[in-house]
């Protein structure tokens, strides 16, 4: 067993979870901060829990004492009455503050593609100005911007092949030939894992599978793949929403947001950066083909 701890918030959920089964894979020792329990542990007692409460700062500190590095994937999708942008961006800088105090060698945090402090959109300016704050602390760090994730049970693709799998057409904003860069959650655990192990250097780094798609070819390969192929048509925005919100208020969930539809539309969820990740979405969609969608993902279920 390696002596170093490392802590890795939210190992329960999708990315922390695949972050952590590569660090007790090294034999490191592993904790996490989290409010989730898990109906079953997918660690079997190996990983110790901490709670979650940034408004226990000592409590933070003491959680993070003597962790060599600290794996933040906490985040919030959308606002709501339980959570917003504006909460989550004080609660990472608490934590960032945490770290800073405990000792922490290293912070390894992920981002997003694009982020922008002064951006409209509020996924993406919280996430430019929390990578602001983490910059301008003295904690050496590693700044990983994923797009989109695939893999287990991570919900965007799989919530499209659901739709394709019950609807007989399928709706596509504008045009749909804006890009999107999927990348696998387990890629980017090992990219983050591997980022743990560097010394002083702190990096900011672009995480991306060898496909892109635009949107359309996206949707496209997905019914492809699960066997379901159907007719795409052009929609605006504004009905893209009116519909997403009908089976918000169907499925109890939040389907999609105006703000992800403008990112989407805007090409936010690519770049004109290298391929650093081996996984391609086509193998894993001909791999997964019979499970994907057959269940849809709820986002507020998770979060509640």
């Amino acid at each position: 067993m390696n002596d170093s701890k490392h802590v890795v918030t939210g190992a329960f959920g999708l990315s922390g979870r695949y972050i952590a089964r590569r660090l007790l894979g090294r034999g490191i020792s592993v904790e996490t901060l989290t409010n989730t329990q898990p109906k079953a542990d997918p660690f079997g007692g190996r990983v110790r829990a901490h709670p979650l409460n940034f408004s226990d700062a000592d409590g933070l500190v003491r959680a993070l004492d003597g962790a060599d590095v600290l794996y933040n994937t906490y985040w919030v999708r959308f606002d709501c009455k339980r959570f917003t942008h504006e909460q989550a961006v004080r609660n990472t800088f608490a934590l960032f503050d945490a770290a800073g105090r405990a000792g922490v060698r290293r912070i390894v945090h992920v981002s997003i593609m694009n982020p922008d402090s002064r951006s409209g959109l509020p996924y993406f300016r919280g996430k430019g100005q929390i990578e602001e704050y983490l910059r301008a602390g003295a904690v050496p760090h590693s700044i990983l911007r994923p797009a989109v994730l695939f893999g287990d049970n991570a919900i965007l693709l799989n919530n499209i092949a659901w739709m394709l799998r019950r609807f007989p057409c399928f709706g596509i904003f504008g045009d749909g030939k804006y890009k999107i860069e999927p990348v696998h959650v387990d890629d980017l655990a090992a990219l983050a894992v591997e980022h743990g192990a560097r010394t002083k250097k702190s990096v900011t780094l672009d995480v991306k599978g060898p496909e892109s798609f635009e949107y359309r070819e996206l949707v496209r390969a997905i019914g492809g793949a699960i066997g379901c192929e159907r007719r795409l048509f052009s929609i605006s925005p504004a009905t893209g929403y009116f519909c997403g919100k009908l089976m918000s208020v169907l499925k109890g969930d939040v389907v999609i947001t105006r703000e992800e539809i403008q990112g989407l539309m805007a090409g936010l969820l690519a770049t004109d950066s290298e391929p650093n990740a081996p996984t391609r979405l086509s193998d894993w969609l001909a791999a997964n083909r019979d499970w994907l969608g057959g269940r849809y993902q709820n986002e507020m279920k998770r979060r509640v």
